[in-house]
């Protein structure tokens, strides 16, 4: 088998990276793989198991280990606080629900990872992401494309990378099922095999967003009232960034009807 070129392979820690490794690996990639640590050690809610905790890093190192490739822990925390949590606490401030997930791939997973790949003498990166790109033979762009399984599909979160990032990444999973994914973990024998996914915020583990931005001292509650659309009061709210639009639970107020969110003043 002729020998590829080297990559560098986000690790997160779950199964899906684990067998993006695995895969480039057996086609004959020179692998190397990263795990980005993106929290502080006293971090005010740190996630323990999801892909930037503890144990991630610790299942990420197993699995490198497993596949005998070289494995790095880069220290990004500060970049991650300015680029996403930072940006998190803002959308929410303004009365917009922010995607932390799309920022976080753009400036870090696609950004900081493209950056590190270059100083360890790799052209292209990997993630464990279920997408697929293709070059356009009229225009030479690189199109991001929805992968095969449509239930798994990722490419909504990607959709804010440039071509430069596109052009020097792969999607391993991109033609693969889920199931497939775990196969091939299986057969290769690594700990995340049937390791849980995770559908949280990473930095949110119980969903309660405004909890953590309130702990973590990016917002401050601050009364105000809550009125219907024809001006009357109904209620008292604790700030626009405890609610987003269209938000129907929560809101504290008594109604037949259900209430939404539609507007902030």
């Amino acid at each position: 088998m002729d020998k590829k070129p080297r990559v560098v392979v986000g690790m997160s820690g779950g199964v899906d990276s684990s067998a993006a490794a695995a895969l480039l690996l057996e086609q004959g990639y020179d692998v190397i793989g990263i795990t980005l640590k993106l929290w502080p050690q006293d971090c005010v809610n740190r996630a323990e198991d999801k892909c930037c905790g503890p144990q991630a890093v610790t299942d990420a190192r197993a699995v490198s280990h497993k596949l005998n490739i070289p494995y790095y822990l880069v220290d990004e925390a500060a970049e991650f606080q300015q680029q996403v949590i930072n940006y998190f606490a803002e959308e929410y401030k303004a009365g917009r629900t922010p995607n932390p997930c799309v920022m976080c791939n753009e400036k870090l997973k696609f950004g900081t990872l493209i950056s590190r790949a270059k100083k360890l003498g790799a052209d292209l990166v990997a993630t464990g992401h279920f997408a697929r790109t293709e070059k356009c033979r009229s225009t030479g762009r690189t199109l991001l494309k929805r992968g095969r399984d449509s239930r798994k599909d990722q490419s909504y979160f990607l959709f804010s990378l440039k071509q430069e990032q596109l052009a020097q990444t792969i999607f391993p999973l991109g033609e693969m099922t889920k199931s497939d994914t775990r196969e091939v973990a299986r057969d290769c024998q690594l700990k995340t095999a049937d390791k849980e996914e995770s559908m949280e915020i990473c930095f949110v583990p119980d969903r309660d967003y405004g909890k953590f931005l309130e702990s973590a001292k990016l917002v401050a509650k601050h009364t105000g009232d809550i009125v219907d659309t024809h001006g009357r009061v109904l209620g008292k709210h604790e700030g626009i960034e405890f609610y987003t639009i269209g938000q129907r639970k929560g809101l504290g107020i008594s109604s037949p009807k259900p209430l939404y969110v539609v507007d902030w003043m």
